[in-house]
C-alpha cells in the first residue's frame, strides 16, 4: 500500500492547486480524480468552456452588428458554425486539462483515477472504472470534491430538452427558444451565448431581481442592458411545473400576484445554483460531519471534525468560486507545513462574464445599510471615457463605497467592458486597506477603462470627479 503525507480527493482548482502547493512544500502528495481528465467542473464543464463559448459568440455578434461601423465590409452572409464553435471550446478544455496533468508530473504528484472514498481517517479506497479497487494511506487528507448542478424537486433533468449547464455547453443546434430557470451567473452567461447566436431567451427568476447576491445597482444595469440585447426577464416568478416531450418543454410559473404564466420552449436550462458533492464519499467512516445543507463542516482553519482531514472549495461554506477554492487549497497546504496563512473572505471578488462584464468585491450598499455603517458613494459612467467611446463599449459604471469617517474603501462594484480584469485593482487596494483618496491619487494610464476606477474614487472623495 502506498503511503503519503497528503492525499486530495478531487482535482478541481482547489484540489490540484492544493496538491501543487503541498508538493512545493516537500510533502509526498497524491490526488484522486474519478473522471479521466483532471480539472474538475471548472476546467471541464464550467468556467473554461463557458468563457470559450462566450468569446466565440461575442466575436460573431460583433461581426454581425458592429463591423460595418468600424469600416469593415464582409461580402456575403455571416453564419454560425455551431459544430466548429463547440469543437474549439473542447480544444480549449483539452489544452487546459493537459496543462494540469503536466503540472502534476512536474511536481511529482501521484494521480489516481477512480472514485475516492474513506475507509477510515487515514485510509482511502479508490474504486476503478473496470471494477477493481486500490487503497492508499495518508497522514492528512483534503476533501475537494466540489459541487454539482442543483435542480428543483419536481423537475426531471432528461439531459435532452430539460438540461443543466453541462448539456448547454455541447448542444448540437441553436435553440429556437431557450427558457432559463434562474437569473444567476450561470444562467445569464449561457443565456447570452445562445441569444447572440439567434435563440429567443427567457429568464425566469424567483427573486425580484437578477444576480440577487450582488449590489442592486449592478442587477438593475445588467438587466437593462441584456433587455436591449433581446433577453426577456420574468422576475418574482415561482416555477411550479416543468414538463418535456421529445421536441418541446412547457413551464408553468406563478407571478407575484399569483397568476399562472405559461412558457414554451425547445430547451429549458435549469440553473438554480449548485449543491456540494459528497455522494459516495463515505465520510461517516472517517467521522467527518456533513451538515443539513450537504456541506462538509469545517472550522476557521478548514479543518473538519477529524483533526487530520480538511475540506475546501464548493464542498464547504462560502461562495462557490474557483479562485476561492484555490486560496483555500493553498491555505490548507501552508497550514500543514506549519505556516500562518490567511484568507480574507470579504475580499474574494465575484464576476459575471456576460458583456458587459460584472464584477464586485467587498460590501454592497444593501449590506452596509443593514449593518448601520455610514458610508459615502462615488460612481462614474463608462460612457464618459475616451477609451470606451473608441471601442463603442459605453454601457456600465464603477461605484466605490467608502467609510464616511475614515475614507477606507468598503466595496467596489462595476459593470462594463473588462470589469473582470479591472476588479483586481480594487482587490489589491482593499487588501492594503486603501482609502478612496489613495486610489484617486494614483496615476491611471490614459486612455483606458481603468480611469473609471480613479474617477469613481474621486467622486467618493468630496464629489470631485473630473470628466462628468
Amino acid at each position: 500500500m502506498n503511503s503519503y503525507d497528503v492525499a486530495i480527493i478531487g482535482s478541481g482548482p482547489g484540489g490540484y492547486v492544493a496538491a501543487i502547493r503541498c508538493a512545493q512544500l516537500g510533502m509526498k502528495t497524491a490526488i484522486i480524480e474519478k473522471y479521466s481528465t483532471l480539472g474538475g467542473t471548472c476546467l471541464n464543464v464550467g468556467c473554461i468552456p463557458s468563457k470559450a463559448l462566450l468569446d466565440s459568440s461575442h466575436h460573431y455578434e460583433h461581426a454581425v452588428q458592429h463591423f460595418e461601423d468600424h469600416g469593415i465590409d464582409i461580402p456575403g452572409e455571416i453564419k454560425v458554425n455551431l459544430e466548429k464553435m463547440i469543437a474549439r471550446k473542447q480544444a480549449v478544455v483539452d489544452q487546459t486539462c493537459d496543462g494540469v496533468s503536466f503540472l502534476m508530473k512536474k511536481n511529482k504528484i501521484d494521480v489516481y483515477e477512480g472514485l475516492g472514498s474513506f475507509k477510515d481517517a487515514t485510509h482511502l479506497s479508490i474504486a476503478k472504472k473496470d471494477g477493481g479497487a486500490e487503497e492508499i494511506e495518508a497522514k492528512n487528507i483534503i476533501i475537494a470534491t466540489g459541487s454539482k448542478p442543483s435542480t428543483l424537486p419536481f423537475i426531471t433533468i432528461d439531459k435532452k430538452r430539460i438540461i443543466t449547464s453541462t448539456e448547454a455547453l455541447k448542444l448540437k443546434e441553436v435553440p429556437k427558444h431557450m427558457v432559463i430557470i434562474g437569473g444567476g451567473v450561470i444562467g445569464l452567461e449561457l443565456g447570452q451565448v445562445y441569444r447572440r447566436l439567434g435563440a429567443e431567451v427567457s429568464v425566469i427568476e424567483f427573486m425580484d431581481r437578477i444576480i440577487p447576491g450582488m449590489d442592486k445597482a449592478l442587477s438593475k444595469e445588467l438587466q437593462k442592458v441584456m433587455k436591449k440585447q433581446g433577453v426577456k426577464f420574468y422576475t418574482s416568478h415561482k416555477v411550479t411545473e416543468v414538463k418535456g416531450t421529445a421536441k418541446q418543454v412547457t413551464i408553468k410559473a406563478e407571478d407575484k400576484k399569483g397568476n399562472i404564466v405559461d412558457f414554451k420552449g425547445d430547451y429549458c436550462l435549469v440553473s438554480v445554483g449548485r449543491r456540494p458533492y459528497t455522494d459516495n464519499l463515505n465520510a461517516e467512516a472517517a467521522g467527518v460531519k456533513i451538515n443539513d445543507k450537504g456541506q462538509v463542516e469545517v472550522n476557521d482553519h478548514l479543518q473538519t471534525s477529524v483533526e487530520n482531514i480538511y475540506a475546501i472549495g464548493d464542498v464547504v461554506r462560502g461562495a462557490m468560486l474557483a479562485h476561492k477554492a484555490e486560496e483555500e487549497g493553498i491555505f490548507v497546504a501552508e497550514t500543514l507545513a506549519g505556516q500562518k496563512p490567511h484568507i480574507d473572505y470579504n475580499l474574494i471578488p465575484g464576476v459575471v462574464y456576460t458583456w458587459p462584464e460584472v464584477a464586485a468585491v467587498g460590501k454592497t450598499e444593501e449590506e452596509l445599510k443593514e449593518a448601520g455603517v455610514k458610508y459615502k458613494s462615488g460612481q462614474f459612467p463608462f460612457r464618459a471615457l475616451g477609451r470606451a467611446r473608441a471601442s463603442s463599449d459605453l454601457d456600465g459604471f464603477v461605484k466605490i463605497l467608502a467609510d464616511e469617517a475614515t475614507d477606507e474603501v468598503l466595496g467596489v462594484h462595476m459593470i462594463g467592458a473588462r470589469c473582470a480584469d479591472l476588479i483586481a485593482e480594487a482587490v489589491t487596494a482593499m487588501e492594503f486597506r486603501a482609502s478612496a483618496e489613495d486610489i484617486s491619487r494614483m496615476s491611471h494610464p490614459h486612455p483606458t477603462f481603468t480611469e473609471a476606477v480613479k474617477e469613481a474614487a474621486l467622486a467618493a472623495t468630496e464629489n470631485r470627479a473630473l470628466h462628468v
